[in-house]
């Protein structure tokens, strides 16, 4: 035990050990990241969802959802689910965007009593296999007490 203690070249060789490893390790980590064809492969765009119309009254009525990417663009595929937020909805409705992004929900939101406004929420589940995803609040639809609408 006594002849480790007193030997002093461990010491002065692990320094120089470790930059190595450094190096080698940044190497092969370049070489991997190459092999994946760049970092863009990786990242995910974000989905909003653009309703038409915006403000509306209760009652039954068709609203258009166009789900778009960062960009604008339309994507189509998408899954979008209406549910009720601070205004009421019979459960959660469902529709299926076209070829340009649109999808249309025939919604018939309610108003508590002694409410004045309320809101219809989105989600969307993107199609499967892309590089879509919805983490975020989307816009939603402002339910106004007042406002003519459908039936």
């Amino acid at each position: 035990m006594d002849r480790f203690a007193a030997d002093e070249r461990g010491i002065e060789g692990l320094p120089v050990r470790l930059v190595i490893a450094l190096v080698v390790g940044v190497a092969g980590l370049s070489v991997m990241l190459n092999m994946l064809s760049g970092l863009s492969g990786l990242a995910v765009t974000e989905l909003d969802t653009r309703p038409t119309p915006e403000v509306t009254g209760p009652g039954e009525q068709e609203v258009t959802v166009r789900v778009v990417g960062p960009d604008g663009e339309g994507v189509s595929n998408a899954t979008v689910l209406a549910e009720g937020g601070s205004a009421r909805l019979d459960g959660v409705t469902v529709a299926r965007t076209d070829a340009s992004g649109v999808a249309t929900l025939s919604l018939a939101p309610r108003l508590g009593p002694n409410q004045p406004d309320g809101t219809v929420t989105f989600d969307v589940k993107p199609p499967s296999g892309s590089q879509f995803v919805d983490r975020r609040e989307n816009t939603a639809v402002l339910v106004v007490r007042g406002t003519e609408t459908g039936t």
